[in-house]
């Protein structure tokens, strides 16, 4: 098995080195509806306008809104499905900034893009750099709902092998 065995390795997998700084990744859109809100909301965070419209209504937010992690759930599932998947990522030493800046209706079709802003060497682990990158959700309009900065460990590339010295005679 060739590339990093949680990924599909090979020669797609996305190294450390394959992330320079500057580099924008626009990872796709998704449409949230109103059952998928009241569902989340309902598991995850019940709070009255994330689980029922009538509620929601009597709200501040006037309506019913997805959650904040809900969001930032779905930032999550289309970066894994665009970029995390073809990488050799091996894990995230966390979260910053992770802010929520408009409520998400339902009907609302969102877009995430990330952006990295900085890289470095792991400093406990040679054989990984440290990517931080600029995570922002928008709406159909451009507006930005979410945004948090990430951090993510990602393997270097293997060095490549030396090559095969011929022997002269002919077996290689």
């Amino acid at each position: 098995m060739t590339g990093h065995p949680h990924h599909g390795g090979g020669e797609s997998t996305r190294y450390f080195e394959d992330f320079p700084v500057g580099s924008v990744y626009e990872l796709g859109s998704c449409e949230i509806t109103a059952a998928d809100i009241i569902e989340f909301g309902t598991k995850f965070d019940p709070q009255p306008y994330h689980i029922d419209e009538e509620s929601g209504k009597a709200s501040p937010f006037r309506g019913l809104i997805a959650s904040g992690w809900h969001t930032a759930s779905l930032f999550m599932r289309l970066y894994v499905d665009s970029l995390l998947l073809d990488s050799a990522a091996v894990g995230s030493p966390g979260v910053d900034d992770l802010r929520w800046l408009r409520p998400v209706r339902p009907g609302e079709v969102l877009h995430g893009r990330l952006t990295v802003v900085d890289s470095a060497p792991a400093p406990f682990r040679p054989e990984c750099g440290v990517l931080r990158k600029r995570g922002v959700m928008r709406d159909a309009e451009g507006r930005p709902v979410l945004k948090l900065l990430l951090f993510s460990m990602v393997l270097r590339r293997p060095a490549a092998p030396p090559p095969v010295e011929s022997r002269g005679d002919g077996a290689g």
